[in-house]
């Protein structure tokens, strides 16, 4: 009898314990599936958030410290290869003309100064076979502003080509003109000198005079001075002349002529030329005297820069032309011209600077001494001639052909 209540009382005992023992495993169970779920999501709760705000700061950083070599010289699959870089370059100055009527017509005198300012600039040139096959400019910023140069042109009934030689007297047109120690830019400033100021010529330097006045002596731009006494009449100091005739002018023309010449017309013979039917809107006829002062300050053919026009504007028609008083697309690139091109206040402000830009950077090697005492660039140089600049200044091979048949054209009406 005791030994079956004692067999009794051990198995409850052990049922006792049994249950007590699964009772502790469930516990553990659920407490270590609990655990797992509430750590695995927060774990992804972190690791999404962590990673969120891991591409976010990726996505600014990336735009502050974007490494422009790494993207732009991945090659395509055709052997093209696209290059970006950003440099500071010039920002060539405006020039704006004047009439006065004081002044023999065809006298240019310069009353202020052009300053040239400083941008950034940023270009994507495309190679094929490490061969270059475009550069166009996608972007700008300035960093310094240019100065206007100023500019007046005599209206007078009489006409003047005086040639400035030693020991004459000239007088100075610029509100304030710099004496350099040297005929360039970079040299040392003696003195300033004042508008009317009297000087005489020392010795002709290009595009630079020697001169004394008082007891200064150093070097001037010669843009800057003239030899009309502004306290005498014009009329007593004229010496025109004669203009040369057709035979002579069409002697020097030819596919590889140079650029970085002047044609040698005249006023009048550049209003004749530039008189045509296919100028509808008279852009080239009513300009035509801007023509000849680019040929008579910055020593290049008038007849291939109005012949550039014409074929860049389609003889003043374009769309940039019309809109943006712009005839050789300037500043356009091939992606989107039309707001890539500059706006010109004139059209004399767009004959101008593109002379200028010709003249700087494709007509002449680099140092090779230019307009206003100033070195060539000769960043596109490739020749002073039509096939020199077609290498860096169009993209279209035939460019040079057009512009020639269009120089042909102008110069078979002189």
């Amino acid at each position: 009898m005791k030994s079956k209540e004692k067999t009794k009382k051990h198995i409850k005992f052990t049922l006792k314990n049994l249950i007590c023992f699964l009772a502790f495993v469930l516990i553990i169970l659920y407490s270590i599936i609990f655990y797992n779920f509430y750590f695995v999501k927060n774990n992804v709760y972190a690791y999404s958030k962590e990673t969120s705000s891991n591409i976010e700061e990726f996505k600014v950083s990336n735009a502050n410290k974007i490494d422009i070599q790494e993207i732009i010289n991945t090659n395509t699959n055709d052997g093209e290869k696209e290059e970006y870089n950003t440099e500071e370059i010039d920002l060539e100055y405006i020039t704006k003309y004047k009439t006065n009527a004081t002044l023999p017509k065809g006298t240019i005198q310069v009353v202020q100064e052009g300053r040239e300012g400083k941008q950034e600039v940023t270009k994507k040139k495309t190679y094929k076979n490490d061969e270059l096959i475009l550069e166009e400019q996608i972007g700008s910023k300035v960093t310094k502003a240019s100065i206007n140069k100023i500019v007046e042109i005599g209206t007078g009934n009489k006409s003047s080509n005086y040639k400035v030689k030693v020991g004459d007297i000239l007088y100075v047109t610029s509100d304030r003109l710099s004496v350099m120690v040297e005929p360039n830019e970079q040299s040392q400033k003696v003195a300033t000198l004042s508008k009317f100021n009297q000087l005489k010529v020392i010795e002709i330097s290009g595009e630079w005079y020697r001169i004394s006045c008082g007891s200064t002596i150093g070097y001037v731009k010669s843009e800057s001075t003239t030899y009309i006494n502004p306290n005498s009449k014009y009329e007593e100091q004229q010496n025109t002349t004669t203009a040369k005739s057709k035979t002579q002018l069409n002697s020097k023309l030819s596919f590889d002529m140079a650029l970085n010449k002047p044609s040698g017309l005249t006023l009048e013979q550049f209003k004749k030329v530039l008189t045509d039917s296919k100028d509808k809107n008279k852009i080239f006829e009513s300009n035509s005297d801007y023509f000849y002062y680019i040929e008579k300050q910055y020593n290049i053919n008038g007849l291939f820069v109005a012949a550039v026009g014409i074929h860049e504007s389609n003889w003043g028609t374009s769309k940039i032309a019309r809109e943006k008083n712009n005839l050789f697309g300037y500043g356009a690139y091939d992606s989107n011209p039309y707001n890539g091109a500059y706006t010109f206040s004139d059209y004399s402000e767009c004959i101008d600077l593109i002379s200028r830009v010709f003249v700087k950077y494709y007509l002449n090697p680099k140092g090779t001494s230019i307009y206003g005492g100033e070195k060539a660039a000769g960043t596109y140089y490739n020749g002073a001639t039509l096939s020199g600049v077609n290498t860096r200044y169009a993209t279209d091979k035939n460019w040079a052909n057009a512009v020639y048949n269009n120089m042909k054209y102008l110069y078979n009406k002189l």
